[in-house]
């Protein structure tokens, strides 16, 4: 077996809406990998086929799970494997993994649940068990389409509010929000908690930062960046990304300019989602770092970022 890593991708056109991408992964690397993942505006199934990932998230004690089920979050997770990783990753609008889980979002915000809690576990095997990538493709739409049908639909006014959301990048006020969708911002607010696990204010927070890291990672300056996204100056800026990263935008873009950065593959094509973090990293984030994440791992090194935590997959 060839040493590395390898992605395939599920061709956007031929996923059903609010399945925002498969991505298969396997790694063979014969060393540990550590990721540091920033918050997405996706919930993620993981469907793993060997060994499972430990998942660090400050204030939560770390877990090691091999199919994993994740909900929207406001700040980073630190992912991490011992060299060997393979299955299919799955991101879904929030409202999608409402139905798809048939939980509260709330309920899996900042959190990483596993999959065996949704009865998904046999799902995962019968996965690893097909020859390649197209056929557990055709296998998960499968059953993804079986458990959309017969799940409990997400509001058509959350859809559209999401979206309106989305289109926006997170800079559109509540109140505006509430009264495009015909409800109040209280009755909203409960809505969202329910079917995206965050309040709206939280969510938008979430994209506009998505947004702000695409514009960073494709060249453009902190403070063309910070005006574009809507924060209040770049001072705001920096400390929401700090906040959300566990970095400054400035250590965001060292790191993802780093030779060993062209080694991992982020969780959304065209996005800027991810670091690898190698040893001797931890100096780059030691701001960020000290006299935080009490419950970590400290052999799993200490991770980025107040509370909470993102889908990181560590792959």
């Amino acid at each position: 077996m060839a040493s590395g890593e390898t992605v395939a991708r599920r061709p956007h056109p031929a996923l059903r809406p609010g399945v925002l991408s498969y991505r298969g992964v396997r790694v063979h690397l014969g060393r540990p990998r550590r990721r540091l993942e920033a918050p997405i505006g996706a919930a993620t199934l993981l469907l793993g086929f060997e060994q499972p990932v430990r998942i660090c998230r400050a204030g939560r004690p770390p877990v090691s799970l091999v199919s994993v089920v994740n909900g929207l979050t406001t700040t980073p997770a630190l992912g991490e494997h011992g060299g060997r990783l393979s299955g299919i990753e799955v991101l879904l609008a929030p409202w999608a993994a409402f139905t798809l889980f048939g939980t509260p979002q709330f309920e899996l915000a900042d959190r990483s649940v596993d999959a065996e809690e949704f009865r998904l576990g046999d799902l995962a095997g019968a996965l690893a068990a097909l020859p390649g990538w197209p056929q557990r493709f055709a296998l998960l739409d499968q059953v993804l389409l079986e458990r959309f049908r017969a799940g409990a639909p997400a509001s058509e006014r959350v859809v559209h509010a999401w979206s309106l959301l989305r289109r926006h990048a997170g800079v559109l006020p509540v109140p505006r929000l509430a009264e495009e969708v015909g409800w109040s911002v209280r009755h909203l607010e409960n809505r969202f908690r329910e079917q995206i696990g965050l309040p709206p204010k939280a969510a938008a927070r979430v994209l506009r930062l998505q947004r702000a890291r695409r514009l960073l990672a494709a060249g453009h300056g902190q403070a063309e960046t910070a005006a574009v996204c809507g924060y209040y100056d770049q001072a705001h800026f920096s400390g929401e990304f700090r906040a959300m990263t566990g970095c400054t935008p400035g250590e965001f873009l060292a790191a993802r300019r780093l030779p060993a950065a062209g080694a991992v593959t982020d969780r959304l094509a065209g996005e800027a989602t991810s670091l690898l973090l190698t040893s001797g990293r931890g100096a780059l984030f030691s701001k960020t770092r000290a006299g935080r994440a009490r419950h970590a791992d400290p052999q799993a090194g200490t991770l980025p970022g107040e509370a909470g935590a993102s889908g990181g997959q560590g792959d």
